[in-house]
């Protein structure tokens, strides 16, 4: 592979200590772990990995991926772990105990003021028909795809009301 990157002021050579590191995860932080694990489930495919309880500080760690056909992931729990952390792109959902049971209880999803993290992405292989499927479940949009100056890009709304950014490959070019 020649590719190196694009170029732009800022960007530096990755150093040899660098080598090896690998983008895991991002963590979302939610309300009530059912419901959001119900949406991630159903409406994007996803499976859970692993679920951490941190008993002594009350939280819940759930690690979810879109698994391909060819992904042998290990049952034995250890080695599931480790195969979870040696992963790219996952999602973390952060669960910290008791804030389901607090009607008012939100958590900030960064695109209200002050903004600050915006969403995450998923890319899917027919954008009309992904659009379909979350009219069927019931899913918030906060962009439809042939909304806006952005075509071809959609946004949906996950239960905490964090931003998803729906796109197909092949329209992006």
């Amino acid at each position: 592979m020649s590719f190196k990157g694009e170029h732009h002021p800022g960007v530096q050579t990755p150093t040899a200590e660098s080598a090896g590191f690998r983008f895991n995860h991002t963590m979302l932080r939610v309300k009530d772990p059912e419901t959001s694990l119900a949406f991630y489930t159903r409406v994007f495919g996803m499976v859970v990995l692993r679920r951490l309880d941190f008993e002594e500080m009350q939280f819940s760690l759930y690690f979810l991926a879109r698994l391909g056909e060819g992904d042998a992931v290990p049952d034995e729990t250890g080695e599931r772990t480790v195969w979870t952390f040696s992963q790219t792109g996952l999602l973390e959902l952060t669960h910290n105990w008791s804030t389901e049971d607090q009607p008012d209880f939100a958590y900030h999803d960064g695109n209200a003021e002050p903004q600050g993290f915006g969403h995450i992405c998923f890319s899917v292989p027919d954008l009309e028909a992904a659009e379909a499927w979350f009219d069927e479940n019931g899913v918030e949009f906060v962009k439809r795809s042939d909304q806006g100056k952005m075509k071809d890009v959609a946004f949906v709304k996950d239960v905490d009301g964090y931003w998803i950014e729906v796109v197909q490959a092949d329209r992006m070019a």
